[in-house]
């Protein structure tokens, strides 16, 4: 029988799931996810907003990245005029801290020693409404940002991938890169940041998560205090309703620079990442291309064809993408490779797979699984990711549900998502030399 969870003051108690427990904070909306283990004496603190690049449109795309650089640079209660700037007062307690930004989402954490937990929080709260955002700010941090988008830029890889899902989607934001197209991140203005800012930063737009060792009975009454301060929204949390039409015919593609590396990479479109077949197409994607046990291994690499293979399905609050990647050999002909890649297909969408490739398959996942359970900070990532697509139990019910897939399940999603109509194929090419 489960345990009864009684909900302190100030806050409802929704749901508990594999040991995590959600509650509400009631006056803002506040969504608060606890999970306590005293294998360590540290906690991870975790806020995740629901706003990523997902969330932005031409003339401000990179604007959830650049304000993760701005929320760093001092809020009313920590900042460098009261010598308490957030790295520096962190840093001194021997926390670990940082923030990401994704399609879906951004996230700001410190793993601290439990004793100073109150500090992580305190500062969360002060940055979720009462950040800094100035403009000599944006021009310092915009050239840091200038210079990742740059670092991108030179990567054959980054750059064939931020091509092919420009290319895959039209009509929907995930058209984006996360960090931005250029002309946004050295223009956009400090104005249309802080309307961003002031648009999703909310806390009935967010998520603080808990791992590790805390008392929640003193816990509960510090997010009172902390993150009780802020109201909610005083207008609706604009919802980014534009849907990807299907697509009509396979899209092709070709990026050329100066390289020496040569990629094929093909890109299918997949539902909403909360969607049931989601399993189902990651074990797929562990037997199409998953290392040396992969099927495209022995016939790719092994053959000396390229020299690497990834492929993975991204699960994303919205429909995401099946993708596959092949790092040629320098005599391989990119088309030679991807008749390689869809006959595979092919022969999975006939014939299926066997119940040894998934199972195999499955303890690889479960794996990855244990491994990414190793650590607070590593919880919390996970479960980040399933805090973005929508729906938090993802992450809990995970292991269960990869479990059930069936080799009939894996050949059934082959046939439904493969699809040559709803591709999209890129091919890196080195530019040659005049």
């Amino acid at each position: 029988m489960p345990k009864k969870v009684l909900a302190p003051e100030q806050f409802s108690y929704v749901q508990t799931s594999d040991g995590i427990d959600e509650f509400r904070l009631e006056k803002n909306g506040l969504r608060v996810l606890l999970y306590e283990d005293d294998a360590a004496p540290v906690a991870n603190v975790m806020v995740t907003y629901h706003v990523g690049s997902r969330n932005e449109a031409a003339g401000y795309t990179g604007a959830t990245h650049l304000l993760e650089h701005l929320m760093f640079k001092g809020s009313k209660n920590f900042n460098k005029k009261n010598k308490k700037q957030i790295w520096n007062l962190l840093e001194a307690r021997g926390a670990r801290l940082n923030a990401t930004t994704w399609f879906d989402r951004t996230n700001y954490y410190e793993t601290v020693p439990s004793e100073f937990l109150e500090d992580a929080l305190a500062i969360e709260a002060d940055r979720m409404r009462n950040a800094y955002i100035r403009e000599e700010d944006r021009a310092s941090e915009m050239t840091v940002v200038r210079n990742e988008f740059e670092w991108g830029e030179n990567s054959p890889f980054e750059a064939l991938d931020k091509n092919i899902w420009a290319t895959a989607y039209q009509a929907h934001p995930y058209h984006h890169s996360t960090i931005g197209w250029r002309s946004d991140i050295e223009n956009v203005s400090i104005k249309r940041l802080k309307e961003f800012y002031d648009t999703f930063y909310w806390p009935n737009n967010a998520t603080l998560t808990l791992i590790g060792n805390f008392n929640r009975e003193t816990t509960f009454p510090l997010i009172a205090k902390y993150f009780g301060v802020h109201s909610k929204s005083p207008h609706d949390i604009p919802p980014m309703y534009t849907t990807e039409p299907r697509q009509e015919g396979e899209r092709r593609l070709f990026v050329s620079r100066n390289s020496t590396t040569r990629i094929v990479g093909i890109a299918h479109k997949t539902p909403e990442g909360a969607h049931a077949d989601t399993h189902a197409l990651q074990i797929l994607a562990s037997i199409v291309g998953r290392g040396r046990t992969g099927r495209l291994y022995s016939v790719l690499v092994d053959s000396g064809r390229a020299t690497n293979i990834m492929s993975w399905v991204m699960p994303l609050h919205d429909n995401g993408l099946f993708m596959i990647y092949a790092t040629l050999t320098p005599k391989t002909a990119h088309e030679d490779a991807e008749k390689i890649i869809l006959h595979q297909y092919e022969d999975i969408k006939k014939n299926g797979v066997t119940a040894a490739e998934v199972a195999r398959a499955q303890t690889q996942i479960v794996s990855d699984m244990a491994f990414a359970r190793d650590g607070y900070y590593n919880i919390a990532s996970a479960l980040n990711e399933s805090i973005a697509l929508g729906d938090w139990t993802f992450y809990t019910t995970f292991k269960e549900k990869i479990l059930k897939v069936t080799p009939e399940d894996v050949a059934r999603v082959a046939r439904t998502y493969l699809d040559k109509s709803q591709s999209t194929v890129g091919y890196f090419i080195p530019k040659k030399n005049k």
